[in-house]
Formats: structure tokens, C-alpha cells, sequence
């Protein structure tokens, strides 16, 4: 036979069952999102514009090394994209035969009007000839030496000449091969000066009016994006490329940085067109579209739902404005399940 229990063990039930249901039902009443968070803190962004681009010669120190005289390329010692020192070798031309008939055919027209100039000085002084014929024939010998001097500039006066380097640099350009043959005043090669380099950079046609000369410029290689280069616009192209549909944009290069930097290379410009102190925020925080932005904040144990206004970004911040105040926590985690009013437990 089962007993009933007594009046005082049903108590002592009656009381642990209260005691344990009674907090599920008032958590089950009132749910909490488990969130993390972190603080708004006031800071100084800066709006970037990014810009792809290649890393060039820089165009105001490219040397056009032409050849003086036509002639036959008889040796080339230098490749494209090699390093030459000041003074090496270049090519070898030997000057076409009729180049150099030009200058022999001059060298004796000034001997000829050397010696007539001579025969009319001593029929001057034998009184058979007349001032004028004298001074004619200084004019003929002068204007037959001018000729000579400006043959033996462009090298007619050689057969063979060797063209060194005016400068240290980085052949950017070859024209010319072996064997070839090559006339007066083409250009055979482009000399581009080794430490002076630009980063050629391409901003879209709308950008444009925000970027002026002298806007900060940080470079980065695309490949390598830890080295950092700080300089600036030098100049801002006012053309579309045809084959880009970019404009360009130019920016030095400083002599000091140039080490290890490769001609070609793909580079990241990141322009810094504007700077202010502002609030900010991780992007996580920040829910909605830009016309309707809004974040949670977290004040005693439950959420805040506050309108915002998003303005310029950097990394994971983004700059906002509202009835915000530095060092208040925002939701960063868990704030897509929440509303307005919502109990929430903080992540340690």
C-alpha cells in the first residue's frame, strides 16, 4: 500500500519545483542575444581614393640617343631593360660610305679655298687683285670650314664609331639590330635616367575634381603590398586614355626610394583627398543602407537602436554621426537578431 506523502514533505516539493521552473519561464518571457561589442571612439580618418597603375620612367629624364650619320650597325652591346654605366658601350656604327665622301669632298674645298685665298692675298700685294676679291675669298674659306666642322660633329670624318652612354640608366626602348642599316638623325635607343621614376596611375573621369597636384600619394606594389612609398601628384592629364578609359595621374617618385623597384611593375595608389577628426565605428556595427544607417548601442543589459549618418571609411572604421558619444559600446556581433529594447549578454 502506497502512503500519501505528509503535509510537510509536499511543501518541501512544492517549493523546489517553484524554485527551478519559475526562472525558465521568466527567461523564456524575456529573451537576451548573446552580442559583442566595442567602443566608439573619435579618431582622424582620412577619405582615400584608390588608383591602379604601372611604375615608368620618369618622361623629363628619358634620353632619345639618335644615330649621327647613316650608316651600318655593326655591333650592339646593350639589351632592352639593362643597366648601362655612364661611359659604356652602346653600338657600334660604321658610317655609309657616301657619309663619309661628304666629308672628304669638304676637307678639300677648304684646302682648295685656303690656297685661293693665299693666291689672292699675293696678287693683292702685287697690285693684281682687288679688296673685294680677297674678301670674297676669306668668305669662301670660312663658309667651307663651318661645313667641315659640322661633318666632323655628326662623325663623317670616321669610318667606324663607337656610341657610349651619356648617363647611368635603363634602356627603356631598342630600335636598332645588328647588320642593320640606318639613316642620319633615327633614333636607336631610349636612355631612361635609373633614379628617376614616376607611378603612372589611373583615376576614373568623375574622380577627377578631387584630385589636384600636389594631393598626398602612399604606393603600394600590388604583389608585395607591405612597402609603403609617400609622396605626391605632379601632374593631373586632362585626356582620357584610349586604351584605359582612365586619366592620368602622375606622381615622383623620391630618389631615396627607388632601390629594389622594378620598371613595369603594377603599383596601388591610395590618394588622400580629405582629413577630419570624427567618431567612428567598426563597419560590422553599422546596419541598413546608407539613407536609412543605424547601429545598437548597449545600455544596461539591453540594446539601443540609434539612426546614423555614415560618412568616410579607413580599414574597419567608418566615421559616424548621432546621438553617439565617445567611449559608448556598439553592438559589433549579433546585431542582426536584435530590436529595440532587446536584453542582451556580453561575449568577455
Amino acid at each position: 500500500m502506497i502512503r500519501p506523502p505528509s503535509t510537510g514533505r509536499f511543501a518541501i516539493l512544492q517549493a523546489f519545483l517553484l524554485a527551478t521552473v519559475c526562472p525558465l519561464q521568466l527567461w523564456a518571457e524575456t529573451p537576451s542575444v548573446l552580442v559583442t561589442t566595442a567602443p566608439v571612439v573619435e579618431t582622424t580618418l582620412t577619405q582615400t581614393l584608390q588608383a591602379f597603375g604601372v611604375l615608368d620612367p620618369d618622361p623629363d629624364q628619358v634620353l632619345s640617343l639618335s644615330l649621327p650619320h647613316a650608316g651600318l650597325i655593326n655591333r650592339v652591346w646593350v639589351r632592352l631593360g639593362q643597366r648601362v654605366e655612364s661611359g659604356d658601350r652602346l653600338l657600334e656604327l660604321i658610317t655609309a660610305p657616301d657619309a663619309h665622301m661628304q666629308y672628304l669632298q669638304a676637307q678639300s674645298a677648304v684646302d682648295f679655298a685656303r690656297r685661293e685665298l693665299e693666291r689672292q692675298e699675293r696678287l693683292f700685294s702685287e697690285q693684281l687683285s682687288t679688296r673685294a676679291q680677297v674678301d670674297a675669298a676669306k668668305k669662301d674659306l670660312q663658309d667651307a670650314g663651318v661645313k667641315l666642322q659640322a661633318l666632323q660633329q655628326s662623325g663623317q670624318d670616321v669610318t667606324q664609331e663607337t656610341l657610349r652612354s651619356p648617363i647611368k640608366g635603363i634602356i627603356t626602348r631598342l630600335d636598332v639590330s645588328q647588320g642593320q642599316r640606318v639613316q642620319a638623325d633615327s633614333t636607336a635607343m631610349l636612355l631612361a635616367a635609373e633614379r628617376s621614376l614616376i607611378a603612372r596611375l589611373g583615376v576614373e573621369p568623375e574622380d577627377l575634381p578631387v584630385v589636384r597636384v600636389g594631393t598626398p600619394v602612399t604606393i603600394t606594389s600590388v604583389f608585395v603590398p607591405g612597402e609603403e612609398i609617400v609622396t605626391s601628384v605632379r601632374e593631373v592629364h586632362a585626356m582620357i586614355d584610349p586604351a584605359t578609359q582612365l586619366v592620368e595621374v602622375l606622381a615622383a617618385i623620391p630618389e631615396d626610394r627607388v632601390e629594389g623597384l622594378v620598371l613595369g611593375s603594377r603599383i596601388l595608389g591610395h590618394l588622400e583627398l580629405d582629413s577630419r577628426s570624427t567618431l567612428a565605428v567598426p563597419r560590422s556595427a553599422v546596419l541598413g543602407d546608407p539613407d536609412n544607417a543605424y547601429l545598437f548601442t548597449v545600455i544596461e543589459g539591453r540594446a539601443r537602436r540609434v539612426s546614423v549618418q555614415t560618412g568616410m571609411e579607413r580599414g574597419d572604421l567608418v566615421a559616424v554621426s548621432g546621438s553617439l558619444k565617445a567611449g559608448e559600446e556598439v553592438v559589433v556581433s549579433g546585431n542582426y537578431q536584435l530590436t529595440d529594447g532587446m536584453a542582451v549578454r556580453k561575449t568577455h
